[in-house]
């Protein structure tokens, strides 16, 4: 069965000097300021961007896929920690993103986890949403 999910956002004024919120709608967990400043700063001071937004879609849908595809093959994880990193280069887009993950996985080698790594990378539903974006992987066993 389908699900969807729903988030709004609410902008006054021009890009530089404006700024909006955006609330998650389905989950009700909030609303979050956002402002131009905060998507090409490097302090955000307290507010959002698109790219955060993104980062903490990716790192999430990643570490349920690499779990999921762990899990299938024998060898379930005890911890996967993810962090996804999303750089935004004004005028030019989102150039890339980079997953950083860490896992505990009794029973797998390194060889095993690097494979499983790749695969839920490539077949998460984010990245593969994302697809038209660079994104890199670093992966290893602790």
């Amino acid at each position: 069965m389908a699900t969807t999910r729903t988030a709004n956002a609410h902008w006054e004024g021009s890009l530089m000097q404006g700024s909006g919120q955006v609330s998650l709608d389905s989950s009700g967990l909030g609303k979050y300021d956002v402002t131009w400043a905060s998507r090409a700063e490097d302090k955000p001071n307290g507010r959002t961007s698109p790219e955060e937004l993104i980062a903490a879609a990716h790192s999430t849908c990643y570490s349920m896929a690499l779990s999921h595809g762990l899990a299938q093959a024998g060898t379930p994880p005890q911890t996967v920690d993810t962090k996804a990193d999303v750089t935004f280069q004004p005028g030019e887009g989102i150039t890339g993103i980079h997953l950083t993950v860490r896992a505990t996985v009794p029973g797998l080698d390194a060889d095993g986890f690097a494979a499983a790594a790749q695969n839920a990378k490539e077949n998460c539903p984010v990245s593969k949403a994302l697809a038209g974006t660079t994104i890199t992987l670093d992966a290893a066993l602790v």
